[in-house]
């Protein structure tokens, strides 16, 4: 099947071949897309094969990705595939958690179960398999974490070297641990995460190095396939809502690009509205949404949060993202840190953990429900990007009562769980348990 680059403005549409170098459109600088020019699918035979792939030990097969290449058809040899088994991603009933966001029903689609911890594996096996097609030798990254752990695990499969820039003193070191014992090259930038993406896009040109981050549109074509895989846990019936954290787009532009495909080729009979929830230290997003012009996002100069992962201010993927929260008739709202810590431990008190920006979501459920845009009745999915222990040290602070917001102001320990301090003596501690 064939495959190429488009650009993604709607003015310009150039066509690139799949193997050209860009991240950007040459002609008008937009952003790029994968798209398979005269591809159609036989509904009913591909949920088949799916399902069988799924009882298959084959490495393609037992991928939560690749197990649906037919989504994502961009590579002429699977040899180039380097798969740690990413996808395969439960969903999470959680009446709990709907409880306190007063709705009916919440499901948690929890990408926290992947290899590295989070959604950025579905993506970074497409990327990788991308670099090795075009025969680069070395990959690099801007990350506050996630994406630095998952490049570097990949990087280091696939026999690459991998180099991470990453903000110096502003990252979590559960995350930066991962990319230390993967191998990366890591360098602390003494800049904030916009500044550095724009350093990295000078040098990997200048190096002939390889850019994974989510300006990448293999790394889209990777983390559409979390929507495919929703859809066929949920026999292929759209929930009302889908509900995601945003930091630099990446995720709502891949949701929305597969939810359209999913819909043009029969897949789905219809399409679940999309909800971005940002932190309100980092909510370009939300700002450009509210104006009456959106044609320019504005920039947060200096993005504070405590949820790390969606603590960016310029994010890239933005007119990606602003086209399909448009399509999907999808809001966007920002959350404050307490409502982020709050919800986050509500999470976990459906025996379900998350990283802190994953709990964005929840707290935006509970925000949006009570405005009314969020029916009570609604059928509804929220996206759990990251795995509890992305950032232990967020979660005790909380319990402890020692959290405090980027502002040094205090966060409340609104349900904390705070551990107590005991004698060695078994009837004063039957006396406290009882």
């Amino acid at each position: 099947m064939p495959a190429e680059l488009v650009c993604f403005e709607s003015r310009c549409r150039s066509r690139y071949p799949i193997t050209e170098i860009i991240y950007n459109c040459p002609r008008c600088g937009g952003l790029l897309e994968c798209e398979y020019p005269g591809r159609k699918a036989d509904p009913a035979e591909w949920k088949r094969l799916w399902r069988q792939r799924r009882m298959n030990n084959g490495k393609l097969d037992q991928s939560g990705v690749w197990r649906y290449r037919e989504m994502i058809p961009f590579l002429d040899d699977w040899a180039a595939v380097v798969s740690l088994r990413e996808g395969n991603t439960p969903l999470l009933e959680a009446p709990r958690a709907a409880a306190y966001a007063d709705i009916e029903r919440l499901a948690f689609k929890h990408q926290g179960f992947n290899p590295t911890g989070s959604f950025k594996d579905n993506g970074m096996t497409c990327g990788t398999a991308q670099a090795i097609r075009l025969g680069m030798k070395r990959v690099a990254c801007v990350s506050t974490g996630n994406t630095s752990a998952s490049m570097a695990a990949y990087a280091s499969a696939a026999g690459l070297q991998s180099i991470v820039f990453l903000p110096h003193g502003n990252i979590s070191y559960g995350k930066l641990a991962q990319a230390l014992e993967y191998g990366a090259r890591t360098l602390q930038v003494e800049a904030n995460f916009d500044q550095i993406l724009a350093l990295v896009r000078v040098l990997a040109e200048r190096l002939g190095i390889y850019l994974l981050n989510s300006i990448n549109p293999f790394r889209i074509e990777g983390q559409k396939t979390i929507m495919v895989e929703l859809m066929d846990q949920r026999d292929w019936e759209a929930p009302d809502w889908v509900v995601l954290p945003g930091g630099n787009l990446g995720n709502v532009s891949a949701f929305g690009k597969g939810l359209r495909e999913m819909l043009e080729l029969g897949l789905i009979r219809r399409s679940p509205r999309l909800a971005v929830i940002q932190a309100a230290g980092s909510a370009p997003f939300y700002e450009l949404m509210r104006s009456t012009d959106r044609s320019v996002l504005p920039k947060v100069e200096r993005p504070e949060t405590l949820a790390t992962a969606i603590r960016i201010g310029d994010p890239v993927s933005w007119p990606k993202a602003k086209h399909e929260i448009e399509a999907s008739n999808g809001v966007v709202e920002k959350v404050t840190e307490q409502e982020i810590a709050d919800a986050k431990a509500q999470i976990g008190l459906c025996g379900i953990g998350c990283e802190p920006a994953s709990a964005a979501t929840l707290a935006g459920i509970r925000k949006l429900r009570a405005a009314g845009v969020i029916a009570r009745n609604a059928d509804v999915v929220a996206v759990l990007t990251g795995n509890l222990l992305k950032d232990p040290d967020y979660i005790y602070k909380y319990h402890t009562k020692q959290l405090q917001a980027p502002g040094g102001e205090k966060i409340e320990s609104t349900f904390a769980n705070q551990p107590a301090v005991v004698p060695n003596d078994p009837d004063r501690i039957a006396e406290l348990l009882s």
